[in-house]
């Protein structure tokens, strides 16, 4: 049997949201999900009342984008990503690898609305398809507006050279990797300032649609912003990022989802250099 990843429904939500107004909350309903077995991501919604929609919900991510059936949408804007060097953390929580930061470190701009950078973290393999392919990681940057909606911005890599922010972490991951982690507890190894530039390229392309978390309680009303421009990873960073995970954790992707009559759209511009 693998073994079972213990955590809180406040220690997810700490993950996903970013801010600290969860740490004070007392870690009640432990819970256990995985990604392979009776924990596994098609048992998700029995597993806690909390986690129904995982099961029920009809916008859930991530879904595959085929190209052919995509609605390119001329009112859609670039992506603009400001973002700022902060204080940051590397975070183990068992089922992905995370950056969570300190303090304001910028904001995405989508459809004229403000989103907060609260973190990042990384699936291996990948979570979303493109026609149907599946690549060897997709990394996350999670966004939060005032209203506590979310947008998603994930960036997708195939494999070959090294990427270069990954390239930094890998001594901390190195690291990560040898912190010993009892129950739903976090390992965490500080990264003092974090410099964030490349994460905020210019956008030429993306695809968009709304769905869901792909992690436990699977909430709804996601805008996700899927990047166009593959990135590139070597085979041994994408081995550090699957080091510290719990065994049931090493491929940390949800299934694909029905898009249950969604579209897909594109945003696409030819004269713009980016990704």
């Amino acid at each position: 049997m693998a073994p079972r990843l213990s955590l809180s429904v406040f220690a997810i939500a700490l993950l996903l949201v970013g801010t600290s107004a969860f740490a004070k909350q007392e870690q009640i309903n432990s819970i256990s999900f995985g990604y392979v077995g009776t924990t596994g991501p098609g048992h998700w919604g029995n597993l806690n009342p909390n986690y129904s929609t995982c099961s029920h919900g009809k916008w859930q991510s991530p879904v595959n984008i085929v190209r052919d059936k995509v609605v390119r949408n001329k009112k859609l804007k670039p992506l603009t990503r400001d973002y700022a060097a902060a204080n940051a953390t590397l975070v183990d929580n068992g089922f992905n690898i995370a950056i969570r930061f300190e303090g304001p470190v910028g904001v995405l701009v989508a459809d004229g609305k403000n989103f907060t950078f609260k973190q990042m973290h990384w699936h291996s393999p990948s979570e979303h398809q493109i026609d149907g392919k599946r690549f060897p990681v997709e990394m996350h940057l999670v966004h939060q507006a005032d209203d506590g909606s979310f947008a998603v911005v994930s960036a997708l890599y195939h494999y070959g050279d090294p990427d270069p922010f990954i390239s930094k972490l890998k001594s901390k991951m190195d690291e990560l990797a040898k912190e010993k982690r009892e129950g739903y507890e976090e390992a965490q190894i500080p990264l003092g300032v974090m410099k964030t530039k490349y994460l905020s390229r210019k956008t030429r392309k993306y695809y968009r649609y709304f769905g869901s978390l792909t992690t436990p309680p699977c909430t709804e009303k996601i805008m996700w912003n899927i990047l166009g421009k593959v990135r590139s990873v070597s085979k041994d960073q994408v081995k550090a990022l699957k080091a510290p995970l719990a065994s049931s954790c090493k491929n940390n992707f949800r299934p694909i989802q029905p898009l249950n009559g969604r579209h897909v759209e594109l945003y696409h511009d030819d004269e713009l250099r980016g990704n």
